[in-house]
């Protein structure tokens, strides 16, 4: 089966920000694979992470895998500041105005449109999602307790942490150093400024371990100079600047309670989620820490089922988007296989 590489494009029109900002011809980039079925009961929203585009993460989409094509109807919606959605390098309508405070809550929202005006759909078997998607799949269950039925979380939360948003401060710094960065937005591409990014994600993407034990050779890397200049330096740079800031302080800013609904009250907003809920941080991830998924998890009262299930892995964060890890690959497809046919 040849998966599709182009991508379809949902007009919003002009859309009121939780902000109270008017973002105007707001556009929601997204990629379908497989076939929705009679009933419209075999779709999962797989949202994608930072940086990432769908051809990015399309790689769990393949038949026997989890997100199976030939079984269900996936559909990936590109994040707001990622390149193809509305994003600072893309919004020609916003002309010298500042990229608006897009959230979670109005990307989420834009992905309900998409899913039940385009497809008219009522009922979503799961949302998966690793990093920043695992966010927006803990938006979806708390926004839409009534349609989603599983949400899969994998190496996110249901908001950002403290401890997070300092590592995040520190992303922002090192990128942000570049003389291109004027008057709040790169004027130019930051050559010093990205490969500065990638070093400094480099020591929080992997774990301890994986560095102690040289997991690195693993990949094909032969020094761990090797590793740091081919697999961080340049890992941004296919990114444009400004997007990359416009996706951080999405990130920074998720929490599933600020919102009119919860008021910021997170407990009632944990409590408020009725699917089946899998939380799957990765054993080592140095910044979506296990300890937040194991103080959510007996929050989440009125969820049909919740487990807890960390990813037992020395690559850190990346353990949660395994693509080159065979045994983190293996864990991952068997687990939301099984939670699938729960």
């Amino acid at each position: 089966m040849t998966l599709p590489r182009d991508y379809q494009t949902f007009d919003a029109g002009d859309v009121r920000l939780r902000s109270g900002e008017m973002f105007p011809d707001m556009r929601l980039a997204y990629q379908t694979y497989g076939r929705l079925n009679a009933a419209r009961d075999n779709v999962i929203v797989y949202p994608t992470s930072f940086g990432a585009q769908h051809h990015d993460t399309e790689w769990l989409v393949a038949p026997g895998n989890a997100l199976d094509p030939d079984r269900y109807f996936v559909i990936i919606p590109n994040l707001f500041g990622n390149g193809l959605s509305s994003s600072p390098s893309n919004a020609s309508r916003l002309g010298d105005t500042p990229f608006p405070a897009v959230s979670y809550h109005d990307a989420v929202a834009v992905q309900h449109r998409l899913i039940t005006e385009q497809f008219g759909v009522s009922t979503i078997a799961m949302v998966y999602g690793w990093s920043m998607g695992a966010m927006q799949a803990y938006h979806w269950a708390a926004a839409y307790p009534d349609m989603v039925q599983r949400a899969a979380i994998v190496c996110g939360s249901a908001r950002c942490s403290p401890f997070n948003y300092v590592f995040l401060e520190g992303v922002k710094a090192a990128l942000t150093a570049d003389p291109a960065f004027v008057d709040g937005r790169f004027i130019a591409r930051p050559a010093a400024g990205l490969r500065a990014m990638g070093r400094v994600y480099a020591g929080w993407a992997m774990s301890h371990g994986f560095y102690r034990d040289e997991l690195w050779r693993a990949l094909g890397f032969s020094s761990l100079e090797d590793f740091l200049a081919r697999s961080w330096d340049g890992a941004f740079a296919r990114r444009d600047a400004n997007d990359l800031l416009a996706q951080i302080r999405i990130w920074q800013h998720g929490d599933i309670s600020q919102c009119e609904a919860y008021g910021g009250d997170l407990t009632r907003a944990l409590a408020a989620i009725k699917a089946r809920v899998l939380l799957m941080p990765g054993q080592t991830d140095g910044y979506f820490q296990v300890g937040d998924n194991a103080d959510e998890l007996p929050l989440l009262t009125q969820a049909r089922s919740a487990e807890l299930k960390p990813i037992p892995s020395l690559y850190g964060h990346r353990a949660g988007n395994p693509a080159l890890i065979p045994a983190d690959r293996a864990f991952l497809n068997a687990s939301i296989s099984a939670f699938l046919n729960d």
